[in-house]
């Protein structure tokens, strides 16, 4: 019987997580990969890479997800246990809060274990395959695009406009303006050309078009008809010999000693080592969100008048307890000697509910009696 029920328990809590976490998981991922939107499209990136590139975003998400959806589900599936008066019926039959709460435990268990397989592995992992795709696409010119009907800057002294740009990459309608030789500007006008990266700069080929040149010193103006023009842009670029790393896209190892990555700042040593700590202590926040939704809502005796003020101490409980959490990683940022308070901002309320939850194990007659009544009520109306 109790086998049975744990299953119902947990069936529900594992229907509903999945459901919560995709529903958050969607919503997150379309609103950050509108910020790559604009760079995906002036890069010429297919839709394919666009979701690749975003996609390695979505372990970072799951790990703030995660607890999220979690806190949710329990707080949802607990909450219309009581106001189906199935949580009175489990009392009433001698279950205790720990027995009533052992399938949420249950999954909030798995869950913490992907969490820390996402902390430990996967989010360092994406995030530095997602840094290096971003880093190639910002700093090299073949995934260059020239947005049709625009002027397109390819530096100061460079103009490139392109009527269209066919799915095979070939450019219709071009025309290149370029002031790069003092006192000699040139226009290139093609019907048809492309784009190339040739050694670190870029090469424009033309087709059926004309040359014109204008020498400002003695005001001569000349104008060649070609079949075929190769003309080379220089473009000015940003010369780095190696990219920076972030924190979030280093094993916890290396963050805890961020001083042999000769890369990193002496100033950003502190949120480094945070970031370290954060990721072997931030998978307890799911603990931290069950056991207060737990707490709330099977404390106490059976309402008629539902559960709202308990949801909304119990909503309150964990956004303190996620206020207080951020906030002590931004003060130990700047203080490693207040390094502990991080860990006592999140796991303070793990003891405090675990508490609260055995002290409520004891009830009077009244309460029993109370609750027996509200079963076989239930009972009755099923």
């Amino acid at each position: 019987m109790m086998k049975s029920l744990d299953r119902y328990l947990f069936a529900q809590l594992f229907a509903g997580f999945v459901m919560v976490a995709l529903a958050l998981v969607c919503v997150l991922w379309l609103t950050q990969s509108l910020r790559f939107v604009e760079m995906i499209v002036n890069r010429g990136l297919g839709i394919g890479m666009f979701i690749y590139f975003t996609a390695l975003l979505l372990p970072n998400f799951l790990t703030i997800i995660l607890p999220v959806a979690l806190f949710a589900v329990v707080t949802f599936v607990y909450s219309r246990l009581n106001m189906d008066r199935e949580l009175p019926v489990m009392r009433a039959s001698g279950m205790s809060n720990w027995m009533i709460a052992k399938p949420a435990l249950v999954l909030t268990t798995v869950v913490m274990m992907a969490s820390y397989s996402l902390n430990l592995y996967l989010v360092p992992k994406s995030y530095e395959l997602f840094r290096e795709l971003q880093w190639e696409l910002r700093h090299s010119m073949s995934h260059l695009l020239l947005r049709e009907g625009a002027f397109n800057e390819l530096s100061s002294k460079v103009t490139v406009y392109v009527r269209e740009r066919t799915q095979e990459g070939q450019l219709l309608g071009i025309l290149v303006h370029d002031e790069s030789v003092e006192g000699r500007p040139v226009t290139l006008m093609a019907e048809r050309g492309v784009l190339v990266e040739v050694e670190g700069s870029a090469r424009v080929i033309m087709f059926e078009g004309n040359r014109q040149l204008v020498d400002r010193h003695s005001g001569k103006f000349s104008m060649l008809y070609f079949d075929r023009y190769t003309h080379d842009v220089p473009i000015k670029r940003q010369e780095v010999s190696e990219r920076t790393p972030e924190a979030r896209e280093l094993m916890v190892p290396e963050l805890l000693e961020p001083e042999k990555n000769r890369l990193i700042a002496p100033h950003d040593y502190g949120k480094f080592i945070v970031e370290g700590h954060q990721r072997m202590i931030s998978p307890f926040l799911c603990l931290s969100n069950a056991l207060a939704a737990i707490m709330f809502l099977t404390a106490g005796h059976f309402s008629r008048r539902g559960q709202g003020k308990r949801i909304m101490l119990a909503v309150s409980g964990v956004i303190l307890l996620q206020v207080a959490s951020l906030g002590m990683a931004n003060v130990a940022a700047k203080n490693l000697n207040l390094l502990p308070l991080l860990y006592i901002a999140t796991l303070i309320p793990i003891p405090v509910c675990s508490f609260f939850m055995s002290w409520n194990k004891k009830r009077n007659p009244k309460t029993i009696a109370r609750e027996i009544e509200f079963a076989q009520q239930a009972r009755a109306e099923s």
